[in-house]
């Protein structure tokens, strides 16, 4: 299999997270490519129709796409143990929560690095800041019991989320106000599957 990733992408941080807690890594070749919302890799555009990363490609299969569901067909793979049945719809909300996180977070990146500063949209990004802080409120005060709990995959979609932010808006502070979620996310952090991505190059 090969994933076609970006050293930047914090969705292909999540996907390679779980590769490493699975111990399926060596097992798949990383296909590094360069690509932006206006200006999408040849070989990425080949593989997934939307011309999004990652893109998990398969042999003798379609590939996959979107981190979501490469992560429940890479967990399959190697026995299901980050959606457990007993409490799927909680992951499924708490990983949804994490990408949501994101979805906003690179709203605002995208709206720095591809709009002219004349251009740029204020409400915009403060309305997308606004969905970043209620899930941060949301994760801190009603699914903090949740991630002190055994690791699923909502601890690595939360965790590449906060990791972005870190990277990426570390000027706003997300930890301000959600002390129960930047303590958890201090020791979160240590794991293996965090340090190996955090750089953003593997």
């Amino acid at each position: 299999m090969k994933l076609i990733t970006a050293p930047a992408s914090p969705y292909s941080r999540k996907v390679k997270a779980l590769l490493h807690e699975t111990g399926q890594m060596d097992e798949v070749e990383l296909l590094q490519v360069k690509t932006a919302p206006i200006a999408v890799d040849a070989k990425l555009q080949a593989a997934n129709p939307l011309g999004k990363i990652p893109c998990l490609v398969r042999e003798n299969a379609p590939a996959l796409y979107d981190s979501r569901v490469i992560c429940r067909f890479l967990d399959a793979r190697s026995g299901g143990q980050f959606y457990p049945d007993r409490i799927i719809w909680d992951v499924l909300t708490i990983e949804a929560t994490g990408d949501g996180i994101l979805d906003s977070a690179l709203s605002i990146v995208y709206e720095g690095r591809f709009r002219e500063e004349s251009m740029q949209h204020a409400p915009w990004i403060d309305a997308q800041w606004s969905k970043v802080r209620n899930g941060l409120s949301a994760l801190n005060d009603m699914w903090i019991s949740h991630l002190n709990g055994p690791v699923h995959m909502g601890h690595l979609a939360v965790g590449c989320a906060l990791g972005y932010l870190d990277f990426r808006l570390d000027a706003r502070n997300w930890r301000q106000g959600n002390d129960a979620l930047a303590a958890w996310f201090d020791e979160f952090g240590k794991r293996q599957s965090m340090q190996s991505t955090e750089h953003y190059d593997l």
